[in-house]
This record gives C-alpha cells, structure tokens and sequence, in this order.
C-alpha cells in the first residue's frame, strides 16, 4: 500500500513540473520502476539491486503534451518517440539518454528474445559526460 502511494506522489511531481501549455492535450505515455541499476565510467562497472523503497524515487516517467514527448522524470527533456518492432525508443533531443520500452503487445513476443526481454519492461540508459547509469525495470 505505502509503494502505491509513492507511485501516485512520483506521477504528481512528474506532472507539475512540466512545461506549462494552456489547453494542451496531455497524458502519461509510459511509467516505470526500476529494479536494477547499473553504473559505467570506462575503468569501473557496478550493478546494483534497487530495493522497492528506492525504487519509487526513481521511477521513469515520460508525458505527451500536444504530440510531443517529455522525459518527465529527468528536467522535462524533450525527446523524440520512435516505434519499432516490439519496442518503442524515447530519445532525448539534447543526446542525454534514451527509454526503450516493451510494446505491451508484443511482449509475449519480445520475451522469447533473451531472459532480459522476458524479465524487465523497459531500459532507461542516461549519459553523464563519459559515464552511464542504466536502469531496468518494470511498466507501471
């Protein structure tokens, strides 16, 4: 019950921090949780486990205003949806990262891939000059 409050506190915040526009069409195009979290600098690699309590502060969210996309959760960054296959990619404009996200119709397909097809949702890859940090997840 606690993690489904956190989930609606993480939606609230993500909407209010987006760009204002009047009259605009707006709406959640995907949320995630994470349970993994693994970060790269070139010399040194670490995987992580995200514990549930965690999990909920860095949920992803991604809204469409007026038929564009906004990485919500990350400053509002605008990105560009592409579809393809069994997965649909949000890539940030700016180059900062991408989320690429299981079609919920083609998941049954997708998981045949591999073990990670068949056990996460969705991959958030975010750039920090050099470095990465990726999560993986599950849709919300």
């Amino acid at each position: 019950m606690r993690s489904h409050w956190a989930i609606h506190l993480l939606l609230a915040m993500a909407s209010l921090a987006l760009p204002a526009i009047s009259c605009a069409q707006t709406r959640t195009a995907f949320t995630g949780i994470p349970s993994q979290k693994i970060s790269e600098a070139g010399t040194e690699r670490r995987a992580e486990e995200i514990q549930r309590e965690q999990a909920v502060n860095l949920g992803c969210v991604i809204s469409e205003i007026s038929g564009k996309f906004y990485w919500a959760s990350r400053a509002n960054k605008e990105m560009v949806r592409l579809p393809g296959g069994a997965f649909i990619t949000y890539v940030a404009r700016d180059g900062s990262g991408y989320v690429r996200v299981t079609d919920p119709n083609a998941k049954a397909a997708a998981a045949l891939m591999s073990p990670t097809e068949a056990k996460f949702d969705y991959v958030e890859h975010i750039l920090l000059g050099l470095r990465s940090v990726t999560y993986y997840g599950m849709s919300q």
